[in-house]
């Protein structure tokens, strides 16, 4: 039989709570980029996610590496235009990352009720680097 403080060990760690995706910007990103499933330009992004270009293009390279955004050239009206697409596996990893924060706000709420022994909060534990 394990003792109590063994039973609560460990148990506000989420490992779901993916790194690359929990960073405000990038959470950003994605979430504009989920929400328009053919993409959207370079521009449109910086602006919907209140980001200078510099900003903007380190937190795409860190997503582009990650595998969860494609970025690729496109012709508009005699321009070339950066565009910025979410992947079939960055959609999959933003639901999933989704799903964890639900039991995050589910598990706080039940703890704040006192539903739950009062351990706080803490040691969120990110799944990626």
């Amino acid at each position: 039989m394990k003792n109590k403080s063994s039973q609560n060990e460990g148990r506000f760690a989420y490992e779901g709570l993916d790194r690359v995706i929990h960073e405000r910007a990038r959470l950003s990103v994605l979430t504009s980029l989920i929400t328009n499933p053919n993409g959207l330009s370079f521009v449109d992004l910086k602006q919907l996610c209140g980001l200078t270009d510099g900003n903007l293009a380190r937190h795409l390279q860190v997503l582009e590496k990650d595998g969860m955004i494609k970025i690729f050239k496109e012709q508009d009206q005699n321009r070339l235009q950066t565009m910025v697409r979410i992947t079939t596996a960055g959609r999959k990893r933003y639901v999933e990352y989704l799903q964890t924060l639900e039991q995050v706000v589910l598990d706080a709420a039940k703890a704040a009720k006192g539903e739950s022994a009062s351990k706080p909060l803490r040691g969120l534990t990110p799944s990626r680097t």
